[in-house]
């Protein structure tokens, strides 16, 4: 049966909470989501779930931030904006 993507949060297992929760902070602060950012699977359609183009430069801006880390250039793509788990990922490459 499919899960609701936003009931299902956390399904999948992030590299570090730590890392998780700021990309999750950083949704719910400036990512013009829908829903609760702290309710959403991590592999669910952000896009989907209302994230623009816009704002992901704001979620990006807040994760380097929080993390005190600068995201490569190579990761700076649509796809890594996806959903919370691609964010994650690119931020503990640059950590």
């Amino acid at each position: 049966m499919d899960q609701d993507p936003v009931s299902a949060a956390a399904t999948v297992a992030l590299a570090t909470p730590t890392t998780e929760l700021a990309v999750r902070r950083a949704l719910a602060d400036h990512g013009r989501l829908t829903v609760d950012a702290m309710d959403v699977a991590s592999i669910a359609d952000l896009y989907a779930l209302g994230l623009t183009s816009h704002a992901t430069v704001n979620v990006m801006l807040a994760v380097e931030d929080d993390l005190d880390v600068e995201l490569p250039d190579a990761v700076l793509n649509r796809s890594t904006f996806a959903t919370i788990e691609s964010i994650a990922a690119a931020a503990e490459l640059a950590q």
